[in-house]
C-alpha cells in the first residue's frame, strides 16, 4: 500500500469473523481493508476499497503498480477479511 504504507508499518485491523460484519455500503469506500484472495489462501493483502457493486467489490493498491482489482477485476465480499483501523508508520 505504498506511499500510504511503507515495509515495517504496524497496522491495527478489525478482523471479520462472520457474515453480518461484512454489510458493505458505499459508505465504506475509501477505507482500507485486507484482502484474502480465494486462489491465495493464507496470504494477505492491504488495498483501498474503491466501488461496490451487489456484494461484488474493487479494491486497488495506492501505487499504480499495485496488483489489484486492475488485474483480477471484481473480488467477492468473503475475500474482504479485515478492516485497517489504524497504522503506526515507520
Amino acid at each position: 500500500m505504498a506511499p500510504t504504507y511503507k515495509d515495517g508499518a504496524w497496522l491495527l485491523v478489525r478482523w471479520f469473523t462472520n457474515l453480518p460484519e461484512r454489510n458493505f455500503s458505499t459508505g465504506m469506500i475509501g477505507k482500507i481493508y485486507v484482502i484474502e484472495k480465494r486462489e491465495r489462501p493464507g496470504i494477505f493483502l492491504v488495498k483501498r476499497l474503491k466501488k461496490v457493486s451487489d456484494q461484488m467489490f474493487w479494491v486497488e493498491g495506492d501505487s499504480q503498480s499495485s496488483t489489484d482489482s486492475r488485474q483480477w477485476g471484481w473480488i467477492y465480499s468473503d475475500e474482504l477479511v479485515g478492516q485497517v483501523i489504524f497504522a503506526l508508520k515507520k
